[in-house]
């Protein structure tokens, strides 16, 4: 008779080939990424991933977005299996009945988003943004900070002019002169500041966290635990490799942002890279977002960020 020992001996590598099978059930991991995710762009260049997953039998397919809102419509339809986006887009996703489940995040990075004029602007605090025309991306992190610092003011949202327009719009749009004042993140913001001399008008610090967050379809998610394990393990190697040499870093990724070295690396500078499982803390604070903006009208309905977390984490948050 075998012993028991020797039964998992026979067992353990059809236990390995179970959980491989399983792995490969879908054999492509969809991605779906902004340009000006630094770190996302950094790591789909050095081909890392695709290594880690290889042995899996799982390949990689990166599909780019201009922004967030229009990644998370990819993420709802099917075209990706997992994002990264900021605060904002998953507020407003949620709210239109997308199906996803927040994965994990990163830390945060108030400096990294802010309120910029041109150098020769009059304007000289948020306060004198009252009915002018404010350029930002409709649904995106920045929205909030718009809300927030405005808020600090005694201003309402209504109080100024909304001009949603994606970054390269809106850029053109500040540039022109079309609009008094650009809301915006980095790279954009290192961008601007550096080529156009825009002046910084108010960042996050002080207003909000400006966390980024990793989103998956839920049945995905469910699925392959193992695959979004490795993408993690993965994302965390190259978020060290980038901080040990920033400069080496900015030099592959500017080519690719379109962008100059000097600029990518003022911009990475200010992020906080490495991604965490998300905690019951930053969920509260994501649902502050989604409150807020409840209450400007910005979303049809109330939501609760909750409906959105993983098991684990809504655990925390009963217990609480």
């Amino acid at each position: 008779m075998l012993s028991f020992r020797s039964l998992f001996r026979l067992a353990a590598p059809l236990l390995v080939a179970a959980i491989s099978l399983q792995a490969s059930a879908q054999t492509t991991l969809r991605i779906g990424f902004q340009k000006s995710a630094s770190l996302l762009t950094y790591q789909k260049s050095s081909g890392s991933l695709e290594k880690k997953l290889s042995p899996l039998g799982v390949a990689v397919k990166w599909v780019e977005f201009p922004a967030g809102p229009q990644l998370l419509e990819g993420l709802n339809v099917g075209a990706v299996d997992v994002g990264f986006v900021g605060e904002a887009p998953p507020i407003f996703a949620q709210a239109a009945g997308a199906r996803f489940v927040y994965i994990g995040f990163d830390p945060a990075a108030p400096e990294a988003e802010a309120i910029v004029v041109p150098r020769d602007s009059g304007i000289k605090t948020v306060a004198e943004l009252k009915g002018k025309k404010v350029a930002l991306n409709k649904g995106s992190n920045v929205h909030y900070l718009l809300v927030k610092a405005l808020e600090k003011q005694g201003l309402k949202f209504s109080d100024v002019q909304a001009v949603y327009l994606p970054p390269a719009d809106a850029r053109a749009a500040f540039e022109r002169g079309a609009v008094d004042a650009w809301v915006i993140w980095d790279p954009f913001l290192a961008a601007v500041e550096k080529q156009s001399g825009a002046r910084l008008l108010q960042d996050g610090r002080g207003l909000v966290n400006n966390y980024a967050y990793y989103l998956a379809e839920r049945g995905y998610a469910e699925k392959q635990p193992q695959v979004i394990q490795a993408l993690f393990e993965d994302t965390q190697a190259q978020a060290v490799a980038l901080k040990a040499n920033v400069k080496a870093a900015a030099a592959v990724i500017a080519p690719l942002q379109g962008l100059e070295p000097e600029v990518v690396e003022k911009s990475l500078t200010r992020y906080q890279f490495g991604v965490k499982p998300l905690t019951a803390a930053v969920a509260a604070e994501q649902q502050k977002i989604a409150d807020t903006f409840h209450a400007l009208g910005l979303i049809p309905k109330p939501i609760r960020v909750a409906d959105a977390l993983p098991g684990s984490v809504k655990l925390a948050e009963a217990g609480k």
